[in-house]
């Protein structure tokens, strides 16, 4: 056909890229296809294009986040990389076709140091052990490296010999954390952590913006599809003066946009307070604190208390992959904004979710595909809606 195909040694059994084989422009019209056949009818009823699908131009070393569990081998060594497809069973991998080249080396040399000072890896059938798993954030537009090694115990035996041979193994990582999950369960991260070594935080940059990632922070696995899709959402926001970010987590989306236009008020509101004073920190960071606003709360009752008399000229909500829920869209559309910005990282349930808000007397103006995750089927969109 023509077309440039990727391959990679262990793509059959990892089976993260479930797509590597096809073409990517036959993914991107596969994901084009999957959007309007869920949004296509409703987006046509209310004279809404569903614009072509936001691709990236060369789909490879775009992840920038990377993590690897870590089991028992023979002879006391221990093993890392992927879970095969539907198991946990630990495929190996050196190298990686959708990483940051820095990832998977730094994950790797971890394992390597864990069977040198003999820390035994995490049994998960026995619940014992002490590493269970590694995760790595590379910049993007910065140089900072941050590794966080994930422990079923608080403290690791000779931490300070441990922090040395990572640094002399890894010299790029600026920063090592050590977070403590206790729980018997598939979760990777734990709610505590601590620093070992440097800052304990790095930074990276969206659209001239500087943020703080810590941790447990969210943040988007691939920044420059990232800046595509907050140029979508910025683009939403039209002339408004006012906005809510409803689900702000760091505040990353309401940030640049109140960098982005002089006089415009953000509102964030998160639950998890660690989020909320990083936001904070960000804010002032790029010089707007004065105008972004950042609320410790679940922002439906929020907005069904505290935030119910305020005016918004626009919310913007990105939800995790469940979608919304009927209480939070309630409360959305009864502050009457003008325009909805929702970003999604699942369409099935966003399409869901539009439904209800064109119920509410809002209609589609523009809905646009982004690819963020290449070689998978995942699909991410960003619908703008007006009030009639």
């Amino acid at each position: 056909m023509g077309y440039k195909t990727y391959t990679c040694p262990i793509a059959r059994n990892c089976g993260g890229c479930e797509w590597l084989a096809v073409p990517y422009p036959i993914q991107l019209r596969r994901k084009q296809e999957q959007v309007e056949s869920l949004i296509g009818t409703m987006a046509k009823k209310d004279g809404a294009p569903v614009e072509p699908i936001r691709g990236m131009d060369e789909p490879v070393h775009y992840r920038h986040k990377a993590a690897t569990p870590f089991a028992h081998a023979r002879g006391g060594r221990v093993r890392c990389g992927f879970y095969a497809a539907g198991t946990h069973r630990i495929v190996p991998c050196d190298e990686c076709l959708v990483e940051d080249p820095r990832a998977r080396r730094i994950l790797n040399a971890v394992a390597r140091v864990a069977e040198r000072l003999h820390i035994p890896p995490y049994d998960e059938d026995r619940g014992t052990g002490v590493l269970r798993h590694a995760v790595v954030r590379c910049g993007w537009k910065t140089d900072d490296v941050l590794l966080t090694l994930v422990s079923r115990v608080p403290e690791l035996r000779d931490e300070r010999r441990v922090v040395a041979e990572l640094r002399a193994a890894c010299p790029e990582v600026a920063s090592i954390a050590l977070n403590v999950n206790d729980r018997r369960t598939n979760a990777i991260l734990g709610r505590r952590s601590r620093t070992l070594c440097g800052p304990g935080i790095m930074h990276d940059e969206l659209l001239g913006c500087r943020f703080e990632i810590g941790p447990t922070s969210f943040y988007q696995t691939n920044p420059a599809q990232t800046e595509v899709l907050y140029e979508l959402a910025l683009e939403g926001l039209g002339d408004a003066t006012t906005a809510l970010d409803a689900y702000c987590g760091t505040g990353t989306i309401g940030i640049c946009a109140a960098a982005r236009t002089d006089g415009l008020r953000i509102t964030g509101v998160e639950q998890v307070s660690g989020a909320v004073a990083c936001a904070e920190r960000n804010a002032r960071a790029n010089g707007v604190a004065d105008r972004c606003r950042f609320v410790a709360a679940d922002a439906t009752s929020w907005m069904a208390h505290e935030g119910g008399g305020e005016h918004f000229d626009v919310v913007i909500m990105d939800p995790p992959r469940a979608g919304s829920t009927p209480e939070f869209l309630t409360g959305a559309t009864a502050l009457a904004p003008q325009s909805i910005v929702y970003v999604s990282c699942n369409v099935v349930t966003q399409a869901r979710d539009l439904e209800v808000l064109r119920e509410r007397g809002y209609r589609l103006a523009r809905v646009t595909p982004v690819d963020m995750f290449p070689h998978t089927k995942h699909v991410e969109c960003v619908a703008t809606l007006t009030r009639k």
